[in-house]
């Protein structure tokens, strides 16, 4: 059966300079059995209600700006499933989108990961409105799509403050209060303490410093909700302050 996962997809960049993460998303990939489809939960796609991407050939949504030119000349061609879409609405009494673009929370860590972008995909958008609580049940709601060989995985950043980046930071400039939410959220989930994590903003140190808004960690509770024991895959930060983390779920 496989994982669900959470994902820190970092900068768009990461696409073509995959750093410590890109390795870790191919050693993951080629660890796990090939999955007949997967499943995304984006931070870039926050709704109001539960959506669902309904279309056979989803285009490559280069969803922001500022980059080089060889960043908007990357495709992620990857078909939809609207099979599989129709199936998950109906699980979640959520609505199609037949126009809905993969976005990079999806694409950039999928194309690290299976590059040959041939691997059906859906996305399930955010209502992040709604907090962590309903992404633990979306998670749950779709849980049993593991055993049938769907690959589910959370796209977020386990830290996500973009104003208190430093663009020159080496590789080893860690921020204090970056690493100590990082830690905490680690030691409640492996504890399992859901009901620490899901007041996280209330009881993590330097919750809103790391999570200004919370649409970047709440990815973590999909996949939270859609598996139990958590392993680490990798551990890092970037730029001293995002955290680049990947976690499994069995």
């Amino acid at each position: 059966m496989l994982p669900s996962l959470f994902i820190s997809h970092g900068s768009p960049m990461l696409a073509l300079q995959p750093g410590a993460s890109g390795p870790a998303l191919a050693g993951l990939a080629r660890a796990l059995p090939r999955p007949k489809a997967i499943v995304v939960v984006s931070a870039h796609w926050e709704s109001r209600e539960l959506l669902v991407t309904g279309n056979a050939q989803p285009r490559t949504w280069h969803d922001f700006g500022g980059f080089p030119p060889a960043l908007y000349a990357v495709q992620y061609p990857a078909p939809g499933e609207p099979g599989l879409a129709r199936r998950i609405a109906g699980l979640l009494g959520a609505q199609l989108d037949e126009q809905r673009p993969f976005d990079h929370g999806a694409w950039v860590p999928l194309s690290l990961m299976y590059p040959a972008a041939d691997i059906p995909v859906v996305q399930v958008s955010l209502p992040s409105q709604s907090g962590p609580a309903l992404q633990l049940e979306v998670g749950a709601a779709l849980a049993t799509l593991r055993q049938e060989g769907i690959l589910l995985i959370g796209s977020g950043s386990i830290t996500h403050n973009l104003g208190e980046l430093d663009w020159h930071a080496g590789a080893d400039s860690i921020e204090p209060w970056a690493l100590a939410f990082r830690d905490w959220v680690v030691e409640r989930l492996q504890a399992d303490d859901r009901a620490a994590l899901l007041d996280y903003r209330q009881q993590a140190p330097y919750a809103v410093r790391n999570h200004p808004s919370d649409e970047h960690l709440l990815p973590l509770f999909f996949a939270m909700g859609a598996g139990e024991r958590i392993g680490i895959v990798h551990q890092g930060f970037t730029l001293g302050a995002l955290g680049m983390d990947i976690y499994r779920f069995d």
